[in-house]
C-alpha cells in the first residue's frame, strides 16, 4: 500500500473520529443547552428548541461556533435579516444547506452543513428567528422571518453549492 493511500486512510480514521468526538460532545451540550435555552425565556421558544436538537451540534448550545467546523451564530445573522437577499440567503441556507470555505469575522470555516428541509416551514421560521433574534440580537426594526418566506424558497430547490455562491453577493467582502 502506498504511504498516500495509508495517509488517506489515516486522514479519515482521524475525521471520523474528531467528528465522533464532536458528536459525544455536542450530545452533551445540547442536552445541558436546551434546559439553559428553556430557562433563559427566549423570546422563540420553539425555535429554541428546535436550534437545539439540530443546530447546537455544530454551532454550539449558544450559538458561539466551533472553530474551522462551524462559524458563530451571535452576529452577522441580524445584519443578514436586515435586507431582502440576507434573509433569503437565512432561509436557503437552512433549507439547502451549505458546504465548501466561508469566512466570517475573519475566520475561515470549511465544512458541510446539511439541508434541514425535512423540517415544516413554521419549525424553520422559528429556529431562524431564535437565531437572529435571540442569538445574534436583531434591532426592533428587523421583521421576524415568516413560513411564508420558508415556503417561498422551498418552491425553488437549489443544491448547496448554489447557496454557497448566492451567499458571495451577501456576504461582506
Amino acid at each position: 500500500m502506498s504511504l498516500a493511500r495509508a495517509g488517506g486512510a489515516t486522514g479519515r480514521a482521524v475525521a471520523a473520529l474528531a467528528v465522533a468526538g464532536l458528536v459525544g460532545c455536542a450530545a452533551f451540550g445540547v442536552a445541558s443547552g436546551a434546559r439553559a435555552g428553556e430557562a433563559s425565556g427566549a423570546a422563540y421558544p420553539q425555535g429554541a428548541t428546535s436550534f437545539q436538537a439540530n443546530c447546537a451540534v455544530c454551532h454550539g448550545p449558544a450559538g458561539a461556533g466551533i472553530p474551522a467546523l462551524a462559524p458563530p451564530l451571535l452576529s452577522y445573522p441580524a445584519s443578514y435579516a436586515a435586507n431582502a437577499e440576507g434573509r433569503r440567503q437565512l432561509v436557503m441556507t437552512v433549507l439547502f444547506g451549505l458546504f465548501g470555505a466561508i469566512t466570517v469575522g475573519e475566520q475561515r470555516y470549511d465544512s458541510r452543513m446539511p439541508d434541514f428541509a425535512r423540517l415544516d416551514d413554521a419549525t424553520l421560521a422559528a429556529t431562524l428567528n431564535f437565531v437572529v433574534f435571540d442569538l445574534a440580537h436583531a434591532p426592533a426594526g428587523v421583521s421576524p422571518i415568516a413560513a411564508g418566506d420558508i415556503a417561498a424558497e422551498r418552491a425553488h430547490a437549489l443544491d448547496a453549492a448554489a447557496v454557497r455562491e448566492h451567499r458571495k453577493s451577501v456576504a461582506p467582502p
